[in-house]
């Protein structure tokens, strides 16, 4: 199975949910236009698997994409796997692995439901490196 894109999300404030679109546009290190994380930093974009995302459905929690505040909803690649430094296109951008996981200072509403929460160990964080439109069913492909 070839790696695709299922979802694209932005939100206006940093700390929230984030909200499916048709599509994002990703700016050359700064990240996705709109989003509240987006800026000269190394987590400018933010990757999440819907193979995690089933792990905290399969507890019963009723979330999707862009609940654990991802930008780009993944399926068919082990996303933590991938060693810092990987580069991937991703529709026309081209993405550079930053960062693997997160540690949260607070525990969001997602991990008081379910008693854990998949985007600290299982999320990935990247900057770009050629700005490109990205929407769900763009391939995913890993160059290095």
């Amino acid at each position: 199975m070839s790696a695709t894109v299922v979802a694209v999300c932005i939100s206006h404030n940093k700390g929230e949910r984030k909200t499916p679109v048709a599509q994002v546009e990703l700016l050359e290190n700064h990240g996705i236009v709109g989003d509240a994380h987006a800026g000269e930093w190394h987590r400018q974009v933010s990757l999440l698997a819907m193979e995690s995302i089933a792990k905290m459905q399969a507890l019963g929690l009723a979330v999707t994409a862009g609940d654990f505040a991802e930008n780009i909803t993944t399926q068919g690649l082990d996303l933590p796997s991938l060693p810092i430094g990987t580069q991937l296109t991703v529709g026309e951008a081209l993405l550079e692995v930053t960062q693997i996981g997160k540690v949260c200072h607070t525990r969001c509403a997602i991990f008081y439901q379910a008693g854990d929460c998949v985007m600290p160990k299982e999320g990935i964080f990247a900057k770009v490196l050629r700005s490109g439109v990205v929407t769900p069913g763009s391939a995913i492909e890993i160059l290095t």
